[in-house]
């Protein structure tokens, strides 16, 4: 199967595509990977069925015209960052949640999906009622947006935050900052694909119980950390119903989201209500202050509070943010260190990176499988899904 790109070179720009190039890759992966990590499985495909051939275009035509509104079903995750465990260390920099927050407030909750694997249940009847459960062995955490109000309960400690979203827009479960499904995350990397990506039909799968085609998008750039994405999309339907993303460096897949069980039925009007059980805290949104409530992602990354703006160095998979941390920052997070900082954080912080010097200066890359970040000593933050080779030089042209 010859590349999406070159198939498009013989019939014009199509409507599709026009919507999904001109992002910029790294930002795009960044939030998916911070924002949405842990949210999807590891799903063996069971058999490779039959089914009628089809081009990479009418593949990314299927996704882009599925009219699926509707469905419910069982989402299993894994996420291997390769982030080293935080353990008691992460209580040295006083963390927690923030004044007036709540343990049910999905900005906090969600973080909890950084790593390891998580079963979700999901449910949706079109734009204005969504469901999203995480859930644990003796407890569940659950977002629930019903036309103008977004609950969120736990379980656990038997809290609840509210929110309403009445003239705010579409926000369904995006209001919680994190895809939720293989559908989003694929709607994100398919967004952030242009002229450096090559994305084939390779072969059909069986997810969940259904015939589905396999789309595999890989960066035509050397340099990126990214290997490949292959997203797993129902033949009848055009819903995605698997996404996987692997790293260049090989090994297990870094994001891998997918459905055990899928219903494209109604789902029940109940399946959406929420009231509070007499006794449960209910935090209401406006009495958080405004920088500890949930936000949408890539909004609060580049509005946070201190920081210079964003920049852009490179195109493709293998562009890098550039931005300026708050002086009071910089030389903390290169490696620096701070006299505010216990003996035992500062050694912590300066373990988890690697001193590197350049035409930029000095500074620090602190890794993961996915995303590289170095921070140099005058506060400077260079990011992207590429390699420290990649990044160093992009600092240095920077």
């Amino acid at each position: 199967m010859a590349p999406y790109e070159t198939e498009d070179s013989q019939g014009g720009r199509s409507a599709v595509r026009r919507k999904a190039v001109r992002y910029a890759v790294p930002v795009t992966v960044v939030g998916v990977a911070a924002a949405a990590i842990g949210l999807v499985p590891a799903l063996a495909d069971s058999g490779d069925p039959d089914l009628p051939k089809i081009s990479a275009r009418e593949l990314i035509e299927k996704i882009a015209a599925s009219d699926t509104e509707q469905l419910s079903g069982t989402v299993k995750i894994h996420t291997d960052l390769g982030l080293p465990s935080l353990g008691g260390a992460a209580s040295s920099f006083g963390g927690g949640a923030g004044k007036g927050s709540s343990s049910a407030d999905p900005k906090e909750k969600l973080t909890e999906l950084a790593s390891g694997t998580h079963t979700l249940r999901v449910a949706a009847d079109g734009q204005d009622r969504q469901k999203l459960s995480v859930l644990d062995d003796a407890s569940e955490y659950s977002v629930i947006h019903n036309g103008d109000d977004l609950w969120a309960y736990d379980s656990a400690s038997d809290e609840a935050y509210h929110a309403t979203t009445e003239g705010k827009g579409d926000t369904g479960q995006r209001s919680s900052g994190a895809p939720a499904t293989p559908k989003e995350l694929t709607d994100e990397i398919l967004k952030a694909s242009g002229d450096h990506t090559s994305i084939t039909v390779d072969g059909t799968a069986q997810v969940a119980g259904r015939d589905a085609y396999r789309l595999q998008i890989k960066p035509k750039q050397s340099g990126s950390t990214v290997g490949a994405v292959t997203v797993a999309v129902d033949a009848k339907t055009g819903t995605p119903l698997k996404f996987t993303l692997t790293p260049s460096s090989g090994g297990a897949a870094v994001v891998d989201a997918g459905f055990t069980s899928v219903d494209f039925g109604k789902p029940a009007a109940s399946t959406f209500d929420f009231k509070p059980a007499k006794g449960t805290k209910v935090t209401e949104a406006d009495d958080v202050p405004a920088q500890d409530r949930p936000g949408t992602g890539h909004e609060e990354f580049k509005g946070a509070q201190g920081l210079d703006g964003l920049d852009v160095i490179g195109e493709g998979w293998t562009s890098v943010a550039e931005l300026k941390l708050p002086k009071e920052a910089a030389g903390l997070a290169s490696g620096a260190g701070s006299a505010d900082l216990p003996a035992d954080a500062s050694q912590f912080l300066d373990s988890l990176g690697d001193r590197v010097k350049g035409d930029f200066g000095s500074g620090t890359v602190y890794s993961t499988r996915l995303i590289n970040v170095l921070v140099t000593e005058d506060g400077t933050v260079y990011a992207g899904a590429v390699t420290k080779d990649a990044l160093v030089k992009a600092a240095d042209a920077g």
